[in-house]
């Protein structure tokens, strides 16, 4: 009997949407490891992944095809799927909301010094923060303008700020003034005023920011990274903070997660920290959900699924 393999818990109404995709003779497993674990040799669709999925990359595996509940793929072993035929989709698409307001959050944060208020507020200190700004009229600058990347530039637009944008293609995006590829990211680094990075984790974005992209900016911009930690190189982030190469920087990924203690990061007041839960919402399961059942029909009708097939040569 074919089965699907869920590494997650299904509610009710998840597993009814997957019934009436699937052909009759079908199985589903889902629930905790002990519900699922043995079923992962007889698996031909998988929906997430961890490290105990891995035995299911040798030769005589069933697998076919991985739904990853995530957009991220950088922890997973690329290489090996692609070698053994496996067809990899993500969930990019169900973060443009969350983290896009998480992005405007940071940001209206450091023009209008809340981040500081908040801290005075903890110590019931009533205390000027200082001259305020706008974001009206200043310059975003997005470094990978996806499907988070143009819901932030279409928010930034409605603030009446300047978009600039990097994207490999350097195809145009509705929502930015000024689009560039990958050698047009000095010129973005240059004349924005808060730099955006939504980048996912591949051999040429990593350490894509270090000491020589934070001199390039401006002294007053500020450095906001939800894509992934590895990104950025923190000695250099830390050292452009504390010679006041940049203003700040919010951040909501880190190349060690969960930070450490120890981090300088924690005790600067020109930084805010989230912990890697800027794409969190409430509706994360519904809008991953319809990804996958898109892709389910796929299939079936076609033989493989359609949507945010990952390219194993980008990373993505």
């Amino acid at each position: 009997m074919p089965k699907i393999v869920c590494l997650r818990p299904m509610s009710l109404n998840q597993l009814e949407q997957i019934y009436t995709v699937i052909p009759t003779g079908w199985e589903v497993i889902h629930g905790d490891k002990e519900q699922w674990a043995s079923h992962l040799k007889d698996a031909e669709i998988m929906v997430g992944w961890n490290r105990l999925a891995e035995a299911c990359l040798n030769s005589n595996s069933k697998l076919r095809w991985v739904q990853n509940w995530g957009a991220g793929v950088d922890r997973m072993p690329l290489a090996e799927m692609a070698a053994q035929g496996i067809l990899l989709t993500n969930a990019s698409g169900v973060h443009a909301f969350p983290i896009s307001e998480t992005i405007l959050a940071m940001m209206l944060a450091f023009s209008r010094k809340l981040h500081l208020s908040i801290r005075h507020q903890a110590q019931k200190t009533w205390q000027s923060t200082g001259e305020l700004h706008e974001i009206h009229g200043r310059t975003m600058g997005v470094i990978g303008v996806g499907a988070i990347g143009e819901e932030t530039a279409r928010l930034g637009k409605a603030f009446g700020m300047r978009v600039l944008g990097v994207r490999r293609s350097g195809e145009p995006s509705p929502y930015v003034d000024r689009m560039f590829d990958k050698f047009g990211l000095d010129e973005v680094l240059q004349q924005s005023d808060y730099v955006i990075v939504t980048l996912p984790l591949t051999p040429d974005t990593h350490y894509l920011f270090g000491s020589r992209e934070f001199a390039l900016m401006k002294a007053s911009a500020y450095f906001i990274n939800i894509g992934r930690g590895g990104t950025t190189n923190t000695e250099a982030l830390l050292e452009a903070l504390r010679n006041g190469r940049i203003a700040g920087a919010g951040l909501d990924v880190f190349e060690q997660e969960p930070l450490p203690e120890s981090s300088p990061l924690w005790q600067m007041d020109n930084i805010i920290i989230t912990p890697h839960n800027s794409g969190s919402t409430v509706y994360y399961d519904d809008r991953a959900m319809e990804i996958f059942l898109t892709n389910l029909k796929a299939y079936f009708n076609d033989g493989q699924p359609s949507y945010n097939l990952v390219d194993f040569d980008k990373h993505y």
